[in-house]
């Protein structure tokens, strides 16, 4: 995609509309490619697996306020 199509944008022509769509249509398919590598490399794995803990404790003390046993936070306040 980028071998073809950044040759074809006329960015250097000053502000003109194809310069600025070129701009935008360049800096929005380097965002998606980075978004790809992003997920492809898997940096976010770990903040994943701790997103996942942190849901599962809200889920079990929302079960535990349901029933009226209080929880681990609950017990401590």
């Amino acid at each position: 995609m980028f071998i073809y199509a950044v040759p074809q944008l006329r960015i250097g022509e000053g502000w003109t509309l194809p310069s600025i769509f070129g701009v935008l249509w360049l800096s929005f398919a380097l965002m998606i490619t980075a978004a790809h590598l992003h997920d492809i490399i898997g940096v976010g794995e770990e903040t994943r697996v701790e997103l996942k803990k942190v849901d599962r404790m809200k889920r079990w003390q929302l079960e535990q306020r349901l029933r009226g046993r209080p929880g681990i936070i609950q017990a401590r306040k």
